[in-house]
């Protein structure tokens, strides 16, 4: 298989009609998928008389209800002279309310804004005749997204199904690159500063030293306890196993191969030969999975971290109880000032395993979709692109400028020659993630690296966590290769989806009991061989052959 261009022809609207006959396709015009070109002069900014776009979109419940309100909108639609007449749906209602949507030719917009689809509703999509193909539109009437895919192929590969087709446009957040990227590390580990100084450790090395802080929190409780007047047990290492950001997965990267278990989903991993592996398979694994028991044992990880819920694992860290703990930000848990990130520990080797996908930061293929119902999917392309503009994609990713509350993301400055570029705001004690989610809209965009201190400034959240991955991580990162984001077709990736659920339950279920109670040579080989049977082979033979076609295509 290799990833190809094809003749773009699509005989879906008769099987969408049939598919959606019961909801009434014939009170609307269905789109058959053809590429349909128009004169580009009808698609210049701002139009000569006020067009009208429908869209669907999503919005955290506690926010403006209204799109239309939101000051990006009305700016875009200054600049535009199109208005969009939204359907607006929140947060927590989008999952149950959007497979209805969609599967209602009535109910149907021009697009989605915030569709987030999974490879599989894409591909369902497609085939039933809901959305078209959007390839051709995107090189002739989509200028911003193509000169990024032009900038980055590998983006126009990860959005290109296995038939040439590209479904959806995507959102990408670049910040920082390769291993360097904020999302290289997800369940960072953070020990406290505070606990160490006062005790007079020096930060640990290996595992062997960590094991030795711990015992530390653990026999000087009493001490600390009435130094920083903590209400409640000292915990020397708290974390949630098998919980994506909180488990400690991290910490046992040092043992065997080095491989650790990054993708703690999955649970794959990229040798240097570009071969795919099981993680949790590897004699690394097993060896830190038994040193956890070993800390679990000695009474050093919290007996909670097996069950305790987010909530409870933040309130145990707010009242100062934990020496080391894990999150994407330290900040989350408790403050910053008291807290470090802990380096790579030395065991067999010293070693960080990058999270699968990160090399090409964040990305979300299925962000927005145009739907078989648009009268002129070139329009509606030709708007969204305008969310790709260099200018226009940080603000839909975090918010704006000129609001009419005390709340602003950016101040609008210029850059060194003389531009328009957006500066972020400083925010006092309003909190980041509500004030982003009272201006941001979301949707398709892109926000690259080389836009940073030219179109807009770096936010600060994003910057120490940089900072940290590159001063302290990148230089342990010996792996070479991640797992790309690919494109599988619908029928690999529905056996891939069967496959994981049976492979990741036994996984998680053998890390959680073992970590807890231990395991013999005999438990090992019997979980090997539960793998097996599970299909584990033809697992890992799936994303090997996405793996070759995609190093393939980057080669050419």
């Amino acid at each position: 298989m290799r990833y190809r261009k094809v003749k773009r022809i699509m005989a879906a609207a008769l099987a969408g009609c049939m598919v959606l006959s019961m909801a009434g396709c014939g009170k609307v015009k269905i789109n058959d998928g053809t590429f349909r070109p128009v004169d580009e002069a009808t698609l210049e900014f701002p139009q000569k008389e006020t067009v009208t776009l429908t869209g669907l979109i999503s919005y955290p419940p506690s926010t403006e209800s209204e799109p239309n309100n939101r000051t990006i909108f009305k700016r875009l639609e200054e600049q535009t002279n199109v208005h969009i007449d939204w359907t607006a749906i929140p947060n927590d209602q989008w999952a149950d309310k959007i497979s209805l949507n969609m599967s209602d030719p009535n109910k149907l917009t021009d697009f989605v804004f915030t569709a987030g689809f999974s490879d599989s509703n894409l591909l369902k999509y497609g085939e039933f005749g809901a959305i078209i193909p959007l390839e051709e539109y995107i090189d002739n009437y989509m200028p911003n997204l193509k000169s990024v895919f032009d900038k980055y192929p590998e983006y126009r590969i990860m959005c290109t199904d296995v038939n040439g087709h590209i479904w959806s446009l995507p959102w990408i957040e670049q910040l920082g690159s390769e291993k360097t990227a904020i999302q290289t590390i997800d369940n960072m580990s953070f020990i406290n500063k505070k606990w160490m100084d006062f005790l007079d450790l020096e930060m640990p090395e290996t595992v062997d030293e960590f094991e030795e802080v711990l015992m530390a929190f653990r026999d000087h409780a009493s001490e600390l306890q009435a130094e920083f007047n903590i209400d409640g047990n000292i915990i020397p290492m708290s974390c949630i196993i098998n919980d994506g950001g909180q488990d400690p997965a991290i910490l046992i990267n040092g043992f065997g191969e080095g491989y650790g278990d990054a993708d703690k989903a999955r649970h794959i991993a990229v040798t240097d030969d570009q071969e795919v592996i099981c993680a949790a398979a590897q004699e690394g694994w097993k060896k830190g999975i038994e040193w956890l028991h070993k800390l679990y044992d000695e009474g050093l990880i919290d007996p909670e971290a097996f069950t305790q819920e987010w909530s409870t694992y933040v309130a145990k860290g707010k009242s100062g109880r934990y020496g080391v703990c894990f999150s994407w930000d330290v900040g989350n848990i408790d403050n910053l000032k008291d807290w470090v990130p802990l380096p790579a520990l030395t065991a067999d080797t010293r070693n960080i395993t990058p999270t699968n996908g990160s090399f090409t930061s964040g990305f979300e293929r299925g962000r927005c979709v145009v739907t078989s119902v648009a009268e002129n999917p070139a329009l509606v392309c030709a708007w969204l692109d305008q969310m790709y503009a260099p200018i226009q994609s940080p603000q839909n990713n975090w918010g704006t400028y000129g609001e009419d509350d005390d709340f602003d993301i950016f101040e609008m400055s210029t850059n060194e020659q003389g531009g328009e570029m957006l500066k972020h705001a400083p925010l006092g004690d309003a909190s980041p993630v509500e004030v982003r989610e009272a201006e941001a809209v979301g949707g398709p965009l892109a926000v690259l690296d080389e836009y940073y201190d030219v179109y807009v400034t770096c936010p600060d959240d994003a910057q120490y966590r940089l900072d940290w991955i590159k001063d302290i991580y990148t230089p342990d990162m010996h792996t070479k290769y991640v797992y790309p984001n690919l494109f599988m077709s619908r029928e690999d990736t529905e056996t891939l989806s069967n496959l994981q659920a049976d492979i990741e339950k036994t996984i998680n279920r053998h890390k959680a009991d073992w970590i807890m109670n231990g395991f013999t040579d005999a438990d090992w080989e019997k979980f090997l061989d539960d793998l097996d049977a599970y299909g584990l082979e033809e697992y890992l033979g799936l994303f090997q052959k996405y793996l070759d076609a995609y190093n393939a295509e980057m080669a050419e």
